[in-house]
This record gives C-alpha cells, sequence and structure tokens, in this order.
C-alpha cells in the first residue's frame, strides 16, 4: 500500500489528557450504543423496527453533539488518491473469488451491471453506514478509553466482529476487516475508500458462497431462524426486507 501522512492522524488522536468525564461519558455513550444494536440484532418482529430506528436517532444525536469536523471523521478528499488501492485490492479479492466460484459452480451472477445495481444499492449505503459505526462511532471513544492505539483497534475489531455472531464466516471475515479497516483509517484518515471496499467485499462473498452456508448473510435471531425453502423462489441475489433489517446486510 502506498505511504501517506502518518503525522496528521498522530496528531488528531495524540490527546495527552482526557477528564475522567469525558472517559465516563464515552463509556456510557459506547455501552448504550452497542446494546441497542444488540437489541436490534436479536429481537423479533415487530419490535426490530422501532428499536433499529432507537438505534439509528441516539448514535445519529450523539455524533452530532460530539462533531468536531468532517475532516476528523474522514469524509473529506484529502488522502483520498492515496488510499484507492484498498478499493483495487478489493476488486482483485472480489474477481479471485468469483473464479474459484465459477469453478465451483457456486456463483450467482447478475445479469449485467443494472441488475447487481438494482440488488445491492441498499447494501452499499449499509457498508457506509457500517464503516461510519467503526470508524467515526466505536473507534474514537474506544481510542480515548484504552492507552494503545493497538489495543484500541483490537476492541474495535473485536465488538464489531460480535456483532455477526453466530453467522462463523462474517463474524470471521469482519474481526480481519474490523483490524485493517481501522488501521487504514488511523492512517489516511478517509472513510470513502473504507466503505466502498466494504462494499465490494461484501457483495462478493453474497455471490459466491452458497445462501445455505452463509445464511443469506443473516446475522443474530436472522441466522438461527434461516430456512433456505424461505427463499428458494427469489432470485439468487436478492434480499428480504427481513434480511436487511436482520443481517449486516441491511
Amino acid at each position: 500500500m502506498a505511504t501517506g501522512n502518518i503525522a496528521v492522524s498522530d496528531v488528531e488522536y495524540a490527546v495527552p489528557s482526557i477528564p475522567e468525564g469525558r472517559r465516563l461519558r464515552d463509556l456510557l455513550e459506547l455501552s448504550f450504543g452497542y446494546a441497542l444494536i444488540l437489541l436490534v440484532i436479536w429481537t423479533r418482529s415487530p419490535w426490530q423496527r422501532p428499536l433499529f430506528c432507537t438505534a439509528a436517532a441516539f448514535i445519529l444525536a450523539i455524533s452530532w453533539k460530539s462533531f468536531d469536523s468532517w475532516q476528523a471523521m474522514g469524509l473529506r478528499t484529502t488522502n483520498l488518491l492515496r488510499s484507492l488501492g484498498l478499493v483495487g485490492v478489493a476488486l482483485l479479492v472480489a474477481a479471485a473469488a468469483a473464479i474459484i466460484a465459477a469453478r465451483l459452480h457456486t456463483l450467482r451472477p447478475a445479469h449485467g451491471p443494472v441488475e447487481l445495481i438494482q440488488r445491492f444499492w441498499g447494501y452499499a449505503i449499509w457498508a457506509f453506514a457500517q464503516q461510519f459505526l467503526l470508524q467515526d462511532f466505536f473507534l474514537p471513544r474506544l481510542l480515548r478509553l484504552f492507552p494503545g492505539r493497538k489495543l484500541a483497534v483490537i476492541m474495535a475489531a473485536s465488538i464489531f466482529a460480535l456483532a455477526h455472531l453466530p453467522n462463523p464466516i462474517l463474524t470471521s471475515v469482519t474481526f480481519v476487516w474490523g483490524l485493517v479497516a481501522c488501521l487504514l483509517f488511523l492512517h489516511y484518515r478517509n472513510l470513502y475508500p473504507l466503505a466502498i471496499a466494504h462494499a465490494i467485499l461484501g457483495i462478493s462473498l453474497a455471490i459466491t458462497l452458497p445462501g445455505p452456508v452463509t445464511h443469506n448473510m443473516r446475522v443474530g435471531r436472522g441466522y438461527l431462524t434461516y430456512s433456505p425453502h424461505q427463499v428458494h423462489h427469489r432470485s439468487p441475489l436478492h434480499f428480504s426486507h427481513r434480511d436487511h433489517i436482520v443481517s449486516t446486510d441491511a
């Protein structure tokens, strides 16, 4: 990967002294926000939708209240070109996965780019939302709560992965991705390439692995209640509304 300006990100997170009140607030915000997310994942309908709205409103309100700058959130053009190499790597991984899946007869390709966009535009938005949660909600608070940056990154990746239980594939993949994403964000401080790469890799998993293996990319209670007979009549690329709510691809 190309080298970037490490000093910028180091300065932005180099807080010499954090008031104890701020640390307590970070812990409470982190705990309550994560608890709401887990409730959404493990709650059955019809309570899932109001809980989802509550969690989204809480996280957005807290993010607005603690807003520092667009640059600190990674919503900027600085280092964009330098970090686009990650998107190239994601495309190479997706291409390799598609070739292997085609040989194993598990590839479920779309009939052209239009169908691919129709099937997965919602997932692309959700990929951005997940990176916002990981990089702009969890990671900054963990960096203030833990003494070392490495420990904070490991904790961020861990809670990100634990939210994908009991899906073993997604839990493993998201832990690795969480580590990579956090380290690259601290290096380049740009959210856009991470969201794009996330979308590419997620779509790659969806079209190269059979639905019964990934339980149609579901997590939480949706993973446990998944039945392939519920979706056999749909297009192999189709995610139902239920899938969107209970999975990491919502």
